[in-house]
């Protein structure tokens, strides 16, 4: 099997991402490896699409820290898309969405290219397209989800917080890592225009309600083909625990993590959202849970792998590249029959 890997920036890799773990056990388990970033396509005149990338065809390398060595310095190779059996688009848009403003929609704009040559895309790059902000997770059924308002308007966010007892969460519509987050309490009503501010200058406003079991931290749940990442008998799910009473449960953000226990109700909410992540083609997504409510669902370059097999003594990342294998083993049998979407949840 060849499969690429697509990402920010090769130079940012780091031995603890999912990507690299993916990368590494795809290579240990005899696959060939392309590890690329947002400038690394190359649309030709006559439609056919080039991509230069970091090749790896062979164990050469000791552990996780030597690999990302290696990949930082390797020269990248020339290679046409068809080359490819997978591309799994692993880039995380809201990184670049200040700085390199173009390179948000690389990925989905080349995904759809690639897959139009016969190439398995992961996730789906139209899926993509509809989850790129947050108003994606306002289409999954209310019941699962806390209560919601994205706005920039001052007044309503306030009325928001009035309503829901003066306690709310603010975030940045465009955030990642746990930046700008605001726990907004009872006494913060002299402040919160200025918070409203601070979170403001990222774009649109998320006001949420506030969720006491917050204080526990969060949970991350692996899902592939939409159901619940389970080998060897074990979950792929950690707990992230927030540190000194911060609510940001982020690892970025000074959070650690622990064992999760994932209860029924979990499982249900996992259960009642499948039907739209297999609509989108959403091979792999990392879902957050505070409590019973789902409060995340991570579809570019979800995380969680490589802490979850530390928790659970499993290898995740092989029965994730078991069932890579067992696309490129479907696309072989049936050819074209099915969609792009279709083998993204098969």
């Amino acid at each position: 099997m060849r499969i690429g890997f697509f990402v920010n920036d090769l130079l940012t890799e780091r031995e603890d991402y999912t990507t690299v773990k993916m990368a590494i056990t795809a290579i240990e388990m005899g696959h060939e490896v392309f590890y690329m970033d947002v400038e690394d396509f190359e649309l030709l005149p006559d439609g056919s699409l080039n991509f230069f990338a970091a090749y790896f065809n062979k164990v050469n390398f000791k552990n996780p820290k030597e690999f990302v060595s290696i990949l930082h310095k390797k020269n990248k190779e020339k290679f046409t898309i068809k080359d490819l059996d997978i591309l799994m688009l692993r880039n995380n848009p809201p990184e670049d969405y200040r700085t390199r403003p173009w390179a948000q929609n690389v990925g989905i704009i080349f995904g759809r290219i690639a897959s139009k040559n016969g190439v398995i895309v992961l996730n789906d790059p139209d899926g993509l397209s509809k989850a790129i902000c947050k108003t994606y997770f306002q289409h999954f059924p209310e019941e699962v989800r806390p209560k919601t308002l994205i706005t920039r308007n001052k007044d309503e966010i306030i009325k928001f917080y009035e309503e829901n007892g003066r306690r709310i969460v603010l975030k940045p519509y465009q955030g990642f890592g746990g930046k700008k987050v605001f726990l907004v309490n009872p006494d913060d009503l002299p402040n919160i225009h200025q918070m409203i501010n601070a979170v403001g200058e990222e774009g649109y406003i998320i006001a949420q309600e506030f969720l006491p079991e917050v204080e526990n931290g969060d949970i991350r749940l692996m899902v592939v083909n939409g159901l619940i990442l389970k080998y060897k008998g074990k979950i792929a799910a950690f707990r992230r625990v927030p540190k000194g009473g911060d609510i940001r449960a982020n690892i970025h953000a000074g959070g650690t993590f622990e064992k999760a226990e994932i209860t029924d109700e979990i499982v249900r909410i996992v259960d009642i959202i499948r039907p739209k992540l297999v609509q989108d083609g959403i091979f792999i997504t990392g879902l957050d849970f505070i409590g019973n409510k789902l409060m995340e669902v991570n579809v570019f370059s979800p995380g969680g792998l490589v802490r979850a097999e530390i928790m659970e003594g499993v290898n995740f990342t092989e029965k994730v590249i078991k069932l890579l294998e067992k696309k490129v083993y479907y696309k072989k049998l049936y050819g074209n029959n099915f969609s792009n979407v279709e083998l993204n949840t098969i």
